[in-house]
């Protein structure tokens, strides 16, 4: 028995330390890659053309991810990546990963070099990919979920994702406005996400529509 207890108090010895060395590493990698996001972001702040988000938008969608734990994302359209590099960033903070789809290959290009020079790239699966035909065939659950591609398409995206977003997920959608703001067919999916009970929905930065899953009907 006295063999054992000190054993196991050698097995305790040698385990805390390392759990702690394994804490303060951690740390530090997490406090390098807030370093290494905030320095490309800031970099790039004036630079971000083709369709990408707005900089307050993109961290709108950091600080839904992060708040709320969320870790399996997708996106549907990836632009040039400033959307998913925030959105990621959250997602290293949770333990998640970001599914994002873009039919564009020049855009898709760029977007993994900026992945890649953020530091983000091992948090994204990038792919090149028609989302008209790729999304339905996904299989969920996801926690998060951004579109952001061809408006015209919105609401047939979320009629195929919704389903597999789970309770407590969120669906996102950028460039809506409600009815009367103005004409586009962001109205037609606000239309559509307003009418489902089960979804509780608002607009922040006058375009970005946040629906918040509170039921399955």
């Amino acid at each position: 028995m006295r063999n054992t207890f000190l054993g196991l108090l050698l097995v305790v010895a040698v385990a805390f330390p390392l759990a702690i060395a394994g804490a303060g590493q951690a740390a530090d990698s997490s406090k390098a890659l807030d370093e290494r996001v905030t320095k490309f972001l800031e970099r790039n702040r004036s630079g971000w053309r083709d369709m990408n988000v707005p900089d307050a938008d993109g961290r709108a969608l950091h600080d839904i991810v992060l708040k709320n734990g969320y870790k399996r994302a997708l996106e549907i359209g990836t632009s040039t990546g400033h959307s998913g590099i925030w959105t990621a960033w959250a997602l290293a903070k949770t333990g998640g990963r970001l599914i994002t789809i873009d039919i564009d290959e020049g855009r898709y290009r760029e977007a993994l070099r900026n992945f890649k020079e953020a530091g983000v790239d091992s948090f994204i699966d990038a792919r090149l990919a028609d989302a008209h035909d790729l999304v339905p065939r996904l299989e969920g659950p996801f926690d998060f979920v951004f579109i952001d591609a061809d408006k015209e398409w919105y609401t047939n995206y979320a009629k195929a994702v919704i389903p597999k977003v789970r309770v407590g997920g969120c669906v996102a959608a950028h460039n809506v406005s409600a009815p009367g703001r103005w004409r586009g067919q962001g109205n037609d999916y606000y239309s559509y996400v307003t009418s489902l009970p089960f979804l509780e929905t608002t607009i922040i930065n006058g375009q970005l529509a946040i629906s918040y899953k509170k039921g399955d009907r």
